[in-house]
């Protein structure tokens, strides 16, 4: 104790005051100011705070600080600075530098004149810039962000080599702009074609998150390499450009709107130049719809619309829909109602013809051959459609083990003017455009429906246990299922009516309620009855409370009236799925034609784990006389850092490995994935048959 009344501790002195921990080299505590100074090797602790510093003065009556060559973690954060004050909720860093993660040379970094940091809640800058470890190339704006969300900085890195476009390199990097929205951009270059760029960005809602997401970006490239001809044969220009933008908002409690934007100048741009965002959208969607929920119903108004025009679209412009889920009216009655009004417009993509014509010079006898090309159009369909449907149900159950709907429904569709245009350019010096309007006027048409609904639902329980295989008891859950559809005038009026909603091509089993189908103008006199069989075997688990070991649902229709080609029975439906262990997990689809015992389509895929360490995926898909390839996807941790990856593809048909794809993925810090892979291609006729790619994706943020 000093004379003026200070008290001092040296040494690994040690003050604890509540729920503070304050450990440093010396300690002073001035009774008459209530104020503690700490000085060499300062630790300040409280709750999951942790502050190091070389010097602090802490004022007990309000909880301020200040404090010289400041270190903070908030995890992921971690700041240091020149100088601090503030309070342990709100600290404000002066000469700060700001990490993701333990500091480090690959790490996201920000350096600001000042950051306020309130840890494990908010950060805000100013006069900041951004990079990584030591280099930080970025300005930024005015920045607040909040700790528990994703760093708002978006880097995506890739290079590589391509025989169909040469060396490559790109970037896509996304700024804050606010504590709301991202902006920057996308550049690649290409040794054989050029350089492609254009703006990208990243939005969301900060006060309520998932209220609002979005996000979009795009490129353009003048493209001087060879560029081939697009699906319809046309020649692909040199000005290539794609654009594309996400939407979700919650604009209510119960309102809602999702929009989806795909522009595509040909339709062979993102097959070019971004092949991983090809592949799972090779035909581009754009549509916007906003539903609002009710209590037991929903209205929704829906657009779908065709900025590309390679492809055939079945346009929605719009169409306003409400659904009545099913309601009790009482006695055990039930209603269903689904009605819907759109204006419908299809515009078929133009084609390509090739040919020749002769021309001669006035006064000269020779000919000369000279290629010509010229361009068809199709048939543009458009009418506004009335829809609605009424289903009546009851219910009955006449055992607890057996449940029984009969139904019975309407469907009525009013398709008001019927137009055709057809187009046609013919092949005429000059070329003459020609178009013919037949308009076959209105058309109604109402569909009657009666069915029924039967399960019949049975289980059983056996007292087995085998503790490798972690199975504690088992559980049997059988569940036949009979569904039958009458519509004997489904197929009224075909040759009036626009197919718009057409049948698609699928393999799987049909819906068969009338209310159901989606392929609304191509209906066909309907009279199935449907068998199914679902089987569960099910274990206890002390998570979930029970785990399935074994599912096996079956089903088959029988066709008491047929359309061309059908057989009375359909073939024999069968999916499965097998998961006895976590590490081991086999799915499987197959279509069996029990009349001549013949194979239609079989898929599966056996995947076998071993925790983290490493993961294997065999696969196959059949569909006589179309497809027969099998895959093998493979992925072997070496050690921390580095991980081996394979995938391969082989084409029984041809016999060919129509992709191997061998690399190596390098964590680095802990930050940044880098995949380097080399691919070869076999078949393929837009994209190189060798392939070269490295590519940085961040990890944690």
């Amino acid at each position: 104790m000093e004379a003026d009344g200070t008290a001092v501790a040296r040494g690994h002195a040690v003050l604890r005051d509540g729920t503070l921990l304050l450990t440093a080299e010396e300690i002073r505590f001035e009774r008459r100011e209530k104020t503690f100074i700490a000085a060499g090797g300062v630790v300040l602790t409280r709750g999951a705070i942790r502050l190091l510093a070389d010097r602090i003065v802490y004022r007990r009556a309000d909880g301020r600080f200040s404090a010289e060559r400041i270190r903070i973690g908030s995890p992921p954060y971690f700041a240091e600075a020149a100088s601090a004050e503030g309070t342990l909720a709100e600290i404000t860093l002066r000469q700060a530098r700001l990490s993701y993660g333990e500091p480090g040379r690959w790490r996201p970094t920000v350096v600001a004149d000042t950051i306020v940091l309130a840890p494990g809640q908010i950060v805000r800058t100013e006069g900041a810039s951004a990079g990584i470890g030591h280099l930080q190339p970025f300005g930024l704006p005015r920045l607040q962000h909040e700790l528990s969300r994703p760093l708002p900085v978006r880097m995506e890195l890739e290079g590589g080599f391509r025989r169909s476009l040469g060396a490559f390199g790109g970037a896509q990097l996304l700024l804050p702009v606010s504590a709301a929205a991202s902006l920057g951009g996308d550049l690649a270059a290409y040794t054989r074609r050029g350089v492609m760029i254009g703006p990208a960005g990243h939005y969301e809602s900060v006060d309520t998150p998932g209220r609002l997401h979005g996000a979009f970006r795009s490129g353009y490239i003048n493209d001087q390499g060879d560029r081939h001809s697009d699906i319809h044969g046309r020649p692909i220009p040199e000005d290539r450009a794609y654009a594309e933008w996400l939407h979700q908002q919650r604009l209510g409690e119960r309102l809602t709107l999702n929009a989806q934007l795909n522009w595509w100048r040909d339709s062979d741009v993102l097959r070019d130049f971004r092949p991983r965002a090809f592949v799972p959208v090779q035909e581009p969607d754009t549509f916007a719809e906003s539903v609002y929920t009710g209590a037991n119903w929903f209205l929704s108004a829906f657009a779908r619309f065709q900025p590309n025009r390679f492809q055939a679209v079945q346009e929605r412009l719009p169409e306003l829909r409400f659904d009545l889920l099913p309601f009790a009216l009482g006695h055990g009655f039930y209603h269903r109602v689904n009605a819907s009004a759109a204006f419908l417009r299809e515009r078929p993509p133009q084609r390509t013809l090739a040919s020749t014509v002769m021309l001669r010079a006035p006064g000269d006898a020779a000919q000369t051959i000279v290629p010509y090309t010229w361009t068809e159009g199709g048939e543009t369909l458009q009418t506004t459609r009335l829809d609605g449907y009424y289903a009546l149900e009851r219910p009955f159950a006449p055992a607890e083990w057996l449940a029984i709907t009969p139904l019975a429904g309407m469907r009525f569709t009013h398709y008001t003017r019927t137009p055709r245009t057809i187009y046609l350019v013919r092949p005429s010096l000059p070329p003459r455009i020609s178009s013919t309007v037949i308009d076959r006027g209105s058309f109604s048409r109402t569909i009657g429906e009666l069915g029924v609904d039967a399960v019949l639902r049975s289980s059983g329980t056996f007292d087995y246990r085998n503790p490798p295989w972690k199975i504690d008891g088992l559980r049997h859950l059988f569940t036949p299922r009979l569904s039958y559809r009458y519509l004997p005038k489904a197929g009224l009026g075909r040759a009036q009516i626009p197919r718009f909603d057409r049948e698609s091509f699928a393999t799987y089993l049909p819906p068969l309620g009338l209310g159901d189908v989606r392929h609304l103008d191509d209906l066909d006199a309907t009279n199935t009855l449907r068998l199914g069989c679902d089987n569960v075997l099910q274990t206890r688990d002390a998570t979930l409370g029970s785990r399935d070991l074994l599912v096996v649902n079956l089903a088959n229709d029988f066709r008491l009236a047929r359309r061309p080609g059908e057989r009375t029975f359909s073939e024999i439906h069968a999916e499965v799925a097998v998961n006895p262990a976590r590490w081991l997990q086999l799915d499987l689809y197959e279509s069996f034609a029990s009349q001549d015992a013949t194979l239609r389509e079989f898929n599966s895929g056996l995947t076998v784990r071993a925790g983290d360490a490493w993961s294997l995926r065999f696969g196959n898909n059949f569909l006589r006389g179309q497809i027969q390839d099998y895959s093998f996807h493979g992925r072997w941790r070496l050690d921390e850092r580095f991980e081996a990856v394979t995938r391969l593809h082989y084409d029984a048909r041809r016999r060919r490995f129509t992709e191997q794809t061998y690399g190596v993925a390098h964590n680095v810090g802990n930050s940044w994935l880098i995949s380097y892979m080399v691919s070869v291609y076999s078949g393929r006729r837009r994209e190189s048959n060798f392939g070269l790619d490295v590519r940085v994706d961040a990890i944690r943020f």
